[in-house]
C-alpha cells in the first residue's frame, strides 16, 4: 500500500511560485475563482474535474474566513426543517450523506448529542424536539444515508443521560433525547482536502494572492508576499469571497451575521462521550452546543448576531457572546464554568445574502438557501450557504459559468469524487498509524507517521497537553501549502484557537519553517 501523497496533489511554496509565474501575464484559463474557502476551493475542483483550466486565488490562506470558525458539524438538515424550508433541509441531509459515506468519511464521522430534560424543558418542549429528532430520521431516509452511518435518535433514561454527559446537574433531570448529526474533525482540514484535490486535478491553488478588481474576464491581483501586480485572464470568473464578495462586484449586499464558540479545556468538564443540545430559554428552535474536540479542548457555541460596518480579516468575539454562552452553559451543568476558564473564544461571520425588504429581520432568520448571481460584466458571485452544502454550492456557481461564458464541460462529478486521503472504513480501520492520525489525513496517515519514526524529533508533540506533533507540522509545509507560522497553528492545525497555546508552540513551529526548505532539498 502506498503511503505518498495523492499524486499531483501536494502544495507547497515552490508549486506557489512556479504557478503564480506561469499564471499572472500569462495565456487565459478557463475559469477563475476568488476566494479558498470551502466553496472556493469546492468550486476550484469542480471546474477542474470536469477538464477545465483553473486558477483560483485567495488574498490570505486556505480557509482563512469563515469556514474555520463552524461548530465543525456537517447538519442534516433538522433546523431548515422545523422552519419549514424542506428544500434547504433535504439538500443538507443529502450533502451530509456525500460526505460521510462517498467524499470524505476520513474527515466526517458521526457524533451522538444528548437533550437533557431538565425542569427549563416542558414536556412539550421535548415532544417537539422528539418529533424533531423524528423527521431528522426520516430526512435521512429520504437522502438515502445508511443507518449504519447515522443511527436512530432514541430517548435516554436520567441515568443513561448521565453516563453519556456526567456534567450535568443531576436535580430535576427526567432523562434526555439522543440524536446524531455529522461532525467534521477539522472544518479547516476539509477546505485543505478540497484545494488538495483540486490541485491533484490540474487546478492552481495560489494562496497570498489578493484580487483588486474583478470584470468578466479577469483580475487584476497581487502577490500579498512582493507586493507585486498583475493581471489573471479567464473565460469565467467565480467569486467566492464569502462575507467579502460584496466589495468586489457591485450589487452584492451581504449581511452577516457573527457565530461565536467559546474554548474550554476539557478537563475542567470532565468526560464527555457526547455533546450536547442545550435549549436557549425563550426560544423554540435554538440551541447552544457543547462539542467535544478530542485534543483535550470542548467548544461551546453559538450565537447568531448580526454585525454592521466594515469587515474584519478576523472577527473578535465581544464579551457579551462570552457572557450569553457562559449563561446558558450554567443552566445545565453541575460544574461551575466561569469565565477564567474560557481559554480561547472565536467567532465567524456567516456571508447570508441580504434580501431584506425594508422591515426589521433577524439574521437568524434570514435563509441559509445559497444564491448564484451573476453581474452585469460576467461575474459569477456565490453567497450564503453553509459548510454543509459547499459542494453543492460550488457545482451550481459553475454550471452558471459553464453556461454565461459557453465552456465545453459535462456535468459536475464531485458527488462521488473522493477527496485526498478519502478511503472506505475498512480500509481506513486497517491502515498502519494512530487513530488520531487517521482522522485527520486518512490514507496519508502512515506517511505523516513515518516522518515521525524517521525522526524521533519530528514524532514530539509541539507542546505538552495537545496531541499535535512536529511531523504534522512538516506536512502541512511539504504538501498542505502552508507557508508561515499562522498558517501552520490557525489553520492546519487548531493550536492557535487557544493563546497561551500559541504563544507556547510559536518558537518550535518558528525553528521548523526555517528548516523546511532544507528538508525538502
Amino acid at each position: 500500500m502506498s503511503i505518498a501523497p495523492a499524486h499531483g496533489s501536494s502544495l507547497s511554496a515552490a508549486r506557489r511560485s512556479r504557478e503564480l509565474t506561469a499564471t499572472v501575464g500569462g495565456p487565459a484559463v478557463d475559469v477563475l475563482v476568488v476566494g479558498l474557502g470551502a466553496t472556493g476551493a469546492g468550486a476550484a475542483l469542480d471546474a477542474a474535474a470536469r477538464g477545465l483550466s483553473v486558477v483560483a486565488v485567495d488574498a490570505h490562506d486556505l480557509a482563512f474566513g469563515t469556514s474555520r470558525w463552524s461548530s465543525k458539524l456537517i447538519h442534516g438538515g433538522l433546523r431548515y426543517l422545523a422552519s419549514g424550508r424542506l428544500d434547504v433541509a433535504h439538500e443538507s441531509a443529502v450533502e451530509r450523506g456525500v460526505l460521510m459515506e462517498r467524499t470524505a468519511p476520513h474527515l466526517v464521522r458521526a457524533q451522538p448529542f444528548v437533550l437533557p430534560l431538565t425542569p427549563l424543558v416542558s414536556r412539550g418542549q421535548a415532544a417537539l424536539s422528539w418529533a424533531g429528532f423524528k423527521a431528522g430520521d426520516t430526512l435521512r431516509l429520504s437522502a438515502r444515508t445508511a443507518r449504519a452511518t447515522l443511527p436512530a435518535p432514541r430517548r435516554l433514561s436520567a441515568v443513561e443521560t448521565r453516563h453519556l454527559t456526567p456534567a450535568l446537574r443531576t436535580d430535576g433531570l427526567r432523562g434526555g433525547l439522543l440524536s446524531w448529526d455529522g461532525r467534521l474533525v477539522d472544518d479547516a482540514r476539509l477546505v485543505t482536502a478540497v484545494a488538495r484535490t483540486a490541485a491533484a486535478h490540474g487546478a492552481r491553488i495560489l494562496t497570498r494572492v489578493r484580487a483588486l478588481e474583478l470584470t468578466g474576464s479577469g483580475a487584476r491581483v497581487r502577490d500579498e508576499l512582493t507586493g507585486e501586480e498583475g493581471e489573471i485572464r479567464a473565460r469565467a470568473v467565480v467569486n467566492a469571497a464569502g462575507v467579502w464578495a460584496g466589495g468586489l462586484v457591485d450589487g452584492i449586499r451581504i449581511r452577516p451575521s457573527r457565530g461565536t464558540h467559546l474554548v474550554l479545556r476539557a478537563a475542567h468538564l470532565g468526560p464527555l462521550p457526547a455533546g450536547l443540545h442545550i435549549p436557549v430559554p425563550g426560544e423554540t428552535n435554538r440551541f447552544v452546543l457543547v462539542l467535544p474536540q478530542g485534543d483535550g479542548r470542548v467548544y461551546v457555541g453559538l450565537t447568531d448576531e448580526p454585525v454592521e460596518g466594515q469587515i474584519p480579516d478576523v472577527p473578535e468575539a465581544p464579551e457579551a457572546d462570552i457572557g450569553f454562552l457562559l449563561d446558558v452553559l450554567g443552566s445545565v451543568l453541575d460544574v461551575p464554568v466561569r469565565r477564567e476558564d474560557v481559554v480561547g473564544a472565536f467567532a465567524g461571520l456567516r456571508p447570508l445574502l441580504d434580501t431584506a425588504t425594508g422591515e426589521a429581520t433577524r439574521t437568524s432568520d434570514i435563509s441559509r438557501r445559497h444564491a448564484v448571481l451573476t453581474s452585469p460584466d460576467g461575474v459569477i458571485t456565490v453567497v450564503g450557504g453553509k459548510l454543509t452544502t459547499y459542494r453543492r454550492m460550488a457545482e451550481d456557481a459553475v454550471d452558471a459559468a459553464v453556461e454565461a461564458r459557453n465552456l465545453t464541460a459535462g456535468p459536475s462529478p464531485t458527488a462521488s469524487l473522493p477527496l485526498v486521503g478519502a478511503a472506505s472504513p475498512r480500509t481506513l480501520e486497517a491502515l498502519p498509524a494512530p487513530r488520531r492520525l487517521v482522522r485527520r489525513y486518512g490514507t496519508e496517515a502512515p506517511a505523516v507517521h513515518a516522518l515521525g519514526a524517521a525522526d524521533p524529533r519530528l514524532g514530539e508533540r509541539v507542546l505538552p497537553g495537545h496531541p499535535v506533533t512536529a511531523a504534522e507540522l512538516l506536512w502541512a509545509v511539504r504538501h498542505e501549502g502552508a507557508l508561515d507560522e499562522s498558517d501552520v497553528l490557525d489553520r492546519r492545525t487548531r493550536i492557535g484557537v487557544v493563546p497561551a497555546d500559541r504563544a507556547a508552540a510559536l518558537d518550535v513551529v518558528r525553528e521548523l519553517l526555517s528548516e523546511a526548505p532544507a528538508q525538502q532539498g
